[in-house]
């Protein structure tokens, strides 16, 4: 199944427990030889060819499988949406290696060769494929809701073509601090990055495009839950776009929001058209209770 392929994509698929950069550093350092000679890269493997690898233990990574539970909400042999719980990073950072969606992913969708004891640390036997979770879009790691991961490269491709193309879309269900008069109004403000502010991404009149269609859903006494629509992508749009308003999220002490157990933003509805089918396909997911409690 390998012959043909280049040699950094067979390390990837036979050491997921190493980043891509780990691979190509080992490339480089003459650490990957090829039938008992270094090789680069982009050498060709051919039937029959041996393939020796020097390492020492791997960082932990985002391919590094942690057996953590999921929410599933689909999943079919091209895509897998997920519910990602409020409080946890989608990928690791450099402070962060570990209890990451990505983690969790990367054990899911391997399950079946892990369980069976296939798949020990840094080794995959022949004809065994490691699959790596394409991590299409992200969610800050406060946000809860949906998010669609691919299963296949060309699964990720489509994908990420369609939200560069803003094909997708998306609602958000938040609690805002105040009571809002008007019940559907569009936030249309530039976001831009300040160096050395606190938090550096905020409305700038250099800054991108941003708008933000809102809908009031539900008012409380002191606070209301709203719909969100993100027209635009940019870094913390829904939250900066809120408090700009000056009805900053319940929970976001970044942006002056008032103090709650958990940032109150939660990606509730994700339709796209699916990779393999071009069928527009839609998920809901409720905010989870703690959200709701906040409106008072």
């Amino acid at each position: 199944m390998w012959a043909g392929r280049r040699l950094d994509e067979f390390l990837a698929g036979r050491l997921p427990a190493l980043s891509r950069m780990h691979i190509a550093g080992l490339l480089a350092r003459g650490a990957c030889r090829l039938n008992g000679e270094a090789a680069h890269a982009g050498r060709r493997l051919s039937a029959g060819d041996e393939v020796e690898v020097e390492f020492e233990g791997a960082v932990p990574n985002s391919m590094t499988p942690e057996p953590t539970p999921l929410e599933v909400a689909y999943e079919d042999e091209h895509v897998v949406v997920v519910v990602k719980p409020a409080g946890v990073l989608v990928h690791p950072t450099l402070g962060v290696k570990r209890g990451t969606l990505a983690n969790a992913l990367a054990y899911h969708l391997n399950r079946e060769l892990i369980d069976e004891g296939r798949a020990v640390e840094n080794r995959i036997p022949l004809g065994a494929s490691f699959i790596r979770p394409g991590l299409v879009h992200r969610l800050d790691r406060d946000t809860s809701g949906l998010l669609v991961v691919a299963k296949t490269q060309a699964a990720l491709s489509r994908l990420t073509q369609h939200f560069q193309r803003r094909l997708v879309e998306k609602r958000y269900a938040a609690v805002v601090g105040g009571l809002l008069k008007e019940d559907e109004l569009n936030v249309g403000a530039p976001i831009g990055r300040e160096e050395g502010a606190r938090p550096p991404w905020r409305v700038l009149e250099s800054g991108k495009p941003a708008e933000t269609r809102l809908r009031v859903v539900e008012r409380g006494t002191r606070r209301t839950l709203v719909e969100l629509e993100p027209l635009t992508g940019r870094t913390n749009q829904l939250r900066i776009h809120c408090a700009h308003l000056g009805h900053a999220i319940v929970g976001d002490a970044a942006y002056g929001g008032e103090p709650h157990t958990r940032l109150c933003l939660h990606a509730a509805r994700l339709a796209f058209r699916h990779p393999a089918t071009n069928e527009l396909v839609e998920f809901v997911s409720p905010p989870p209770p703690e959200l709701l409690s906040a409106l008072v």
